[in-house]
């Protein structure tokens, strides 16, 4: 498998932004060409599988935020769409690869707090932050201090405006803007008793309508575990 990072515009080409939707689409519904492609705009960057034949199997979008919150300039990277093709799930390399490009974001300035702010509408994504991170947002290990809770409510009501509930941390929009399919929306047996995936289904109880959970982390080489860790160092280092 070969992860590849690019900026978006204007290297995705329409062949390549048809084979990204139709992989999208077979997982989830409440979308559309339309709807992708206006939210494939807004994004900075876009992280590509492949397979040895050259197949896309999976891809990520990013978009860079720079803002002032209390006076303070931060940056934050917020994910968008993003899937893998089943037969890839448990495969990392795409995984890295967005951990060395938050890295080489981190490396442009490294006097500046850099964060990842991601709204979640399935636990297999919610999985990912304990993985990755020693600390982040929200979870049942901690409460989230106020001032994590304020920037976080800040990020999303910038990004979603009247959308975004801080009372739930969730963002509900009128019509979905794309859920999973039934066949991948159902958690599998014995999973909704472990911790995390619990915790995920009590604060986004209505995920399959394609609610979405705020969550918050801090990208530093202190706060990222393992192989997280690893892949952010060699961005750090400009190894994409």
């Amino acid at each position: 498998m070969i992860a590849k990072t690019d900026p978006d515009q204007p290297l995705v080409p329409d062949y390549l932004r048809q084979s990204m939707f139709d992989l999208y689409f077979q997982y989830y519904a409440g979308t559309s060409a339309t709807l992708f492609n206006s939210d494939l705009k807004q994004k900075d960057y876009v992280i590509l599988l492949w397979n040895e034949s050259h197949q896309l199997q999976g891809f990520s979008t990013v978009q860079l935020i720079n803002f002032e919150f209390n006076h303070q300039p931060i940056r934050a990277i917020f994910s968008g769409d993003t899937i893998i093709h089943n037969d890839y799930w448990g495969e990392q390399t795409l995984p890295l690869a967005w951990c060395r490009l938050s890295g080489k974001i981190k490396a442009e300035n490294t006097e500046l707090p850099l964060y990842w702010f991601l709204i979640v509408k399935g636990y297999r994504t919610y999985r990912y932050l304990p993985i990755f991170s020693h600390k982040f947002y929200p979870t049942h290990r901690y409460p989230t201090p106020p001032e994590i809770q304020s920037l976080m409510d800040y990020l999303a009501n910038f990004k979603f405006g009247d959308y975004y509930d801080p009372q739930t941390g969730l963002v509900k929009f009128p019509e979905s803007q794309g859920h999973l399919r039934d066949d991948w929306a159902d958690v599998k047996e014995g999973f909704r008793d472990k911790p995390d995936i619990k915790y995920f289904l009590e604060r986004n109880p209505e995920y399959y309508k394609g609610h979405e959970l705020v969550c918050f982390t801090e990208l530093s080489e202190e706060n990222m575990r393992s192989h997280a860790r690893r892949g952010f160092i060699e961005g750090l280092q400009g190894k994409l």
